[in-house]
């Protein structure tokens, strides 16, 4: 799988946990500050739609990878399959 097919399964899988438009959600925009504004409890949300989709454990991780939808999908790239 590569960079834009995750990044594009992350942000559907965003849009619908989430019940975001997905037009808001560039890959870019911050998730937890002023763009989209998620909180804690989405984060969860997140957290096992990641796991869902590609089989990777996100508890616990450094919250530099919940920034927006590009380092989600270079956490998952990174981390897929091990």
């Amino acid at each position: 799988m590569d960079k834009i097919e995750t990044a594009e399964k992350i942000k559907k899988m965003i849009s619908e946990s989430l019940r975001i438009p997905e037009d808001m959600l560039a890959y870019d925009a911050e998730l937890f500050g002023g763009d989209i504004g998620l909180d804690s409890v989405d984060s969860l949300e997140i957290i096992a739609g990641i796991d869902d989709l590609f089989g990777v454990n996100m508890t616990g991780v450094d919250k530099v990878n919940f920034r927006d939808i590009n380092s989600l999908t270079a956490y998952v790239m990174e981390n897929a399959g091990k």
